[in-house]
């Protein structure tokens, strides 16, 4: 299968490894374009996948039976929109990453697109992948002209499993959203592991409380009871992992939370619902952000 991969960071490279290996014919798709990408991977059981992968060739892309989009929610549009033209329009897009929001950025969808989330577990240092833990890729059909494709599911967990396809994507999708409001800001403002949330209870109730009240209202079927159960086991099997919005702010960068707590303020304002616990995490992190630009602006004037 002609495959093109956009955005090259520690999890694209992981689907870059797995899908080469499996004899697909892949290539990585960077913002600034170079000709190929040297992919060094490490698997948890220790072996090593180590190849030069194409990249950024507009025909392999013209030809292209799947895109697979692995950049930050916000990356995606301004990356996405200008090839759109060019991917063809029976190709299926997959979308790979935290947050809600960004299919109203892209406008009309005349492609099938597919959402997706993951939970392998992957780091990069020195252009060098760790693969720390295997998990679940949970993808399906995010219009209707993608709901004939769920056999790239299949094709996905032949690469790197589990991959599961859901004909409800947008009730896993919201799920992971909720989890990601309770853990990523709370990380940031804690300045600590996952693990350590454990000592904020009032506050997890209260970020799940105003995430199942906007969820119900998006007429999701929604369990209070399980729904803190599966945060809580997340925050216990992720005790050591740093989340990543929290390594965002610590590498000054920009983070996903207009994707994850702004999107979910945002709905909640159009059923006249309040969040005030998720509003006073989204005004953190934002300034947070604010300062960190302030420095860079700052750093750059001095150079």
């Amino acid at each position: 299968m002609k495959i093109t991969l956009i955005g090259c960071g520690a999890i694209g490279k992981l689907w870059l490894a797995a899908l080469t290996s499996q004899g697909h014919d892949t290539q990585g798709w960077l913002r600034v374009a170079q000709p190929d990408l040297f992919v060094d991977v490490n698997e948890p059981d220790g072996s090593t996948f180590r190849e030069l992968i194409p990249c950024n060739n507009i025909h392999h892309l013209h030809a292209s039976e799947l895109v697979i989009v692995c950049l930050k929610a916000w990356q995606v549009s301004d990356a996405l929109l200008p090839l759109l033209a060019t991917i063809p329009e029976n190709c299926p897009i997959l979308l790979l990453h935290n947050g809600l929001g960004t299919l109203e950025e892209l406008g009309v969808l005349r492609h099938p697109f597919l959402c997706g989330i993951t939970t392998h577990a992957a780091w990069q240092n020195n252009n060098q992948v760790f693969h720390v833990a295997n998990g679940v890729t949970h993808i399906g059909a995010a219009n209707s002209q993608a709901e004939a494709y769920s056999s790239i599911a299949d094709i996905l967990h032949e690469a790197l499993p589990d991959v599961a396809w859901h004909n409800k994507i947008l009730s896993t999708s919201w799920k992971k959203l909720a989890v990601n409001c309770v853990i990523n800001p709370l990380t940031i403002e804690h300045q600590c592991p996952n693990g350590q949330l454990i000592n904020y209870p009032k506050q997890i109730t209260k970020l799940i409380d105003e995430c199942c009240q906007v969820m119900t209202a998006e007429g999701l079927h929604i369990d209070k009871a399980e729904l803190t159960e599966y945060i809580y086991s997340i925050i216990h099997n992720t005790a050591d992992n740093y989340s990543s919005m929290l390594q965002d702010d610590r590498n000054n960068r920009r983070t996903e939370i207009d994707y994850i707590t702004g999107y979910l303020i945002k709905q909640a304002r159009a059923h006249g619902l309040h969040t005030p616990e998720n509003d006073r995490l989204y005004h953190l992190v934002k300034n947070r952000e604010q300062q960190h630009d302030s420095f860079r602006s700052n750093l750059h004037r001095q150079w």
